[in-house]
């Protein structure tokens, strides 16, 4: 039995977002705890005061034709979909492995689990990095605009010296000589 459970990751990929939360449907969730889609549906629909809008909500056909499987992949856009199918957030993924009761169903919610803590903590990794960089950009700003300041007062020192007045060139009488009337 331990060789056919998944591993996290693999669990992890069954993850989607769907309107701002992270969910598994429910076809990827019972091939998980093995059981056929319809089953885990009627054991949903028979619990539905254990599935708060919170665990559970169906999709709009629009929803279902962005996240579809192959089974709503080979059907033509908007035909013959009779049943939306249901998106469970981490809490409904884990109440439907209780309300299953098998044993593939209990062992496959902790994988379920710790895939979703997994995501989170990616996620929350991920917002801290992009704050850090976030700081590191406003500093770099600050040292760019510091920076620019320092080589414009830089760069007239930099210059070379403007050359001084050549003397021109010829005869030059710095006195009155010879020939000159003097008022």
């Amino acid at each position: 039995m331990a060789k056919e459970l998944m591993p996290t990751e693999d669990v992890l990929s069954l993850i989607v977002t769907i309107r701002g939360q992270r969910v598994i449907l429910a076809a990827d969730l019972a091939k998980l705890y093995g059981v056929a889609t319809f089953r885990l549906n009627e054991a949903v629909k028979r619990n539905k005061v254990r599935f708060p809008i919170d665990f559970l909500f169906q999709l709009t056909r629009s929803e279902a034709l962005t996240h579809s499987t192959s089974q709503f992949a080979m059907l033509k856009q908007g035909t013959n979909v009779k049943h939306l199918p249901y998106a469970f957030t981490e809490h409904g993924a884990i109440m439907a492995a209780n309300v299953l009761n098998t044993p593939r169903a209990v062992a496959m919610s902790v994988y379920v689990v710790r895939a979703f803590i997994q995501q989170r903590e990616v996620l929350t990794a991920n917002e801290t990095i992009l704050k850090r960089l976030a700081e590191i950009d406003k500093t770099l700003l600050q040292h760019n605009a510091a920076l620019r300041d320092v080589y414009q007062k830089l760069m007239p020192l930099l210059q070379p010296p403007p050359d001084p007045p050549r003397p021109k060139i010829g005869f030059r009488e710095t006195r009155a000589g010879y020939g000159v009337l003097k008022n």
